[in-house]
């Protein structure tokens, strides 16, 4: 069975898909790719590389799997790799599109559960004034420092980089106002979604999970909840239904395809199993998109 997905991977946009370098960090203008595409960039993902996008002037949407999310300047989008996403800009929008390898991104974070976290899912932050100006000088300390081989030049592309994915961590804080937590929980389930990522096809349940993590499964419950609000469990399945939605939007395999390639044994299993999450059977949702 072959996955004729519809959705480019690419590595920078418009560029054939190749295994990312470790260490693979650019940055460009954001207008550099935007404008000769009409300020459109068609939904499409990138399999070993996150973004982080800074806006400075302008505004639009963002695709991001099944969301759409709208933005002004200033703000900084966050695209986790592997996201399907898209983006409708407004004309002359500017800003610094920064792409670094998974590899590189993890040991960047590897410290700080808080800038792990930050790549959990697509958003866009709106930055606050001071940060704006702020991050756009560390943009452009970026931009310099890949350009050229100073002697401690990949020591400044790190600090860069990380001034930049503070300015991250401390917008998204101000938007929302989650309980205090702690970092153990919440390096856990940054675990947790990294080993998700890798299984989530098996169908493993979550005694599995926890034992793979080393902790009890009641450990584990307890994380979930106090940092992502749900149960370990719901996140397996988040997880699924996000790979489900995308195969039936981008792909032309069939309901029964889609279900053995994500573990289910049994279509009927995972009509079931859509249906109760989506509130629709798999063909419908597929037959609502078109």
């Amino acid at each position: 069975m072959q996955d004729s997905s519809a959705v480019p991977s690419f590595y920078l946009y418009g560029e054939s898909h190749r295994a990312a370098v470790p260490g693979f960090v650019h940055a460009e203008a954001l207008d550099d790719r935007s404008r000769p595409s009409d300020w459109t960039i068609r939904p499409h993902a990138h399999r070993e590389l996150a973004q982080l996008i800074f806006i400075s002037k302008g505004g639009g949407d963002m695709r991001a799997e099944a969301r759409t999310l709208r933005f002004t300047a200033p703000s900084l989008l966050v695209v986790p790799a592997g996201l399907v996403h898209g983006f409708t800009w407004v004309a002359e929008t500017a800003g610094v599109v920064i792409t670094m390898a998974s590899a590189y991104l993890a040991g960047l974070t590897a410290r700080d559960a808080d800038a792990s976290a930050l790549f959990a899912n697509a958003a866009a932050l709106a930055l606050p004034r001071g940060a704006a100006a702020s991050l756009q000088r560390h943009s452009r300390d970026l931009m310099r420092e890949l350009g050229w081989s100073a002697p401690g030049h990949k020591t400044a592309v790190d600090a860069a980089l990380l001034a930049i994915l503070l300015a991250g961590i401390r917008a998204r804080a101000q938007a929302s106002t989650p309980a205090p937590r702690a970092g153990h929980y919440a390096g856990l389930v940054a675990r947790l979604r990294a080993r998700i990522e890798e299984r989530f096809r098996l169908r493993e349940p979550v005694p599995a999970y926890a034992a793979s993590l080393g902790v009890s499964v009641t450990a584990l419950r307890n994380a979930c909840t106090r940092i992502a609000g749900a149960a370990p469990g719901t996140l397996l399945d988040e997880r699924a239904m996000l790979e489900a939605r995308r195969a039936l939007l981008y792909s032309n395999l069939s309901v029964a395809e889609i279900g053995y390639a994500l573990g289910f044994a049994d279509p009927g299993h995972f009509s079931r199993f859509f249906t109760r999450h989506a509130g629709q059977s798999p063909r419908a949702f597929r037959a609502a998109a078109q």
